[in-house]
């Protein structure tokens, strides 16, 4: 199983941490779309950190990941569940090509980084700050710390092939954790905790390179950041490529159109095609299908009764 979220644990440690890797789900994305590589490898990053930040979430739902701005990406999205699938998209402005400033900065120009995260069950929450860092991590980092209040270091890698991630994250003073029938708990008070175990991990954590996220299997690189702490790996949890568009959706697209709207489409065109952004599946229309969609508002004239 290539495509894969692993989470780990330190012994003794209020510190969590997760590692993901992307082939077929990553692969999946690339084949729909004809990306510049630029392009390819930020989406890569950001698929891989959804990955990773779905894994923390408390709820069941979705978290939905945009980058909005005027450079020459103007839009990248990512959308997790909690089944763990992905689905991704970005659109690129008319003619960019070659993408000679590959900064965040020359990507996006001007950027915001918005969150929205969409419980099944519950309210709907969205963040929203301005994209900056050297980097995708570093933007994202600064988000959780300025928007969760929480202390979390990312790594981020992609390539043609591949993408991957790792996150660490430090535990509030009285997290529990909880592992199959065992509930872990953590307060900073007790004799048993290392006080300068979180910047001890951060310091091991960032001695990671490019090509160990990309290449090394998730126990080589924790034995490779790691080896002289505790560390508890859970199982693997599979992650795929999943779009939740259908036809029913696209139906009810048209429908909130309206019927004079959609005939005059269908009069100009004779047939409506609307093409799915994230999986570029087509969907298509004729004025058989149009008359069926509107089919239950068209008003009939009652039977007249035999006297």
């Amino acid at each position: 199983m290539k495509d894969k979220l692993r989470r780990f644990l330190f012994e003794n440690l209020a510190v969590r941490g997760e590692l993901v890797h992307l082939d077929a789900t990553w692969q999946a994305v690339r084949e729909r779309h004809d990306y510049p590589l630029p392009v390819q490898r930020v989406l890569g990053e950001l698929m891989s950190a959804v990955s990773l930040l779905i894994a923390t979430l408390k709820f069941e739902g979705q978290l939905i990941a945009q980058i909005q701005g005027n450079g020459p990406i103007t839009l990248l999205v990512v959308e997790g569940t909690t089944e763990k699938t992905l689905r991704a998209t970005a659109k690129v402005k008319e003619g960019c090509e070659n993408f000679p400033d590959e900064t965040l900065h020359g990507l996006f120009g001007e950027a915001q980084l918005v969150i929205t995260l969409e419980p099944d069950q519950g309210e709907r929450y969205q963040g929203i700050v301005e994209l900056t860092g050297e980097n995708l991590a570093s933007a994202l980092t600064d988000y959780l710390l300025r928007s969760e209040q929480l202390d979390t270091d990312i790594w981020l890698a992609a390539d043609e092939e591949k993408a991957a991630g790792l996150l660490i994250q430090k535990l509030p003073d009285t997290e529990k954790v909880k592992s199959g029938s065992n509930i872990l708990s953590f307060d900073d008070n007790e004799e048993n905790i290392d006080l300068d175990g979180w910047n001890r991990i951060q310091q091991l954590s960032s001695t990671i390179k490019t090509e160990e996220l990309l290449q090394l299997e998730p126990e080589e690189i924790l034995h490779r950041l790691f080896h002289e702490e505790d560390v508890r790996l859970f199982p693997a949890e599979a992650i795929s490529f999943r779009c939740s568009c259908s036809r029913d959706r696209v139906v009810n697209m048209l429908r909130s159109l309206g019927v004079n709207e959609v005939k005059s489409m269908i009069e100009e065109l004779s047939t409506i095609e609307v093409a799915c952004e994230f999986c570029n599946h087509k969907y298509s229309f004729d004025a058989v299908d149009a008359e069926q969609i509107f089919s239950s508002e068209i008003p009939h004239p009652a039977p007249q009764t035999e006297q």
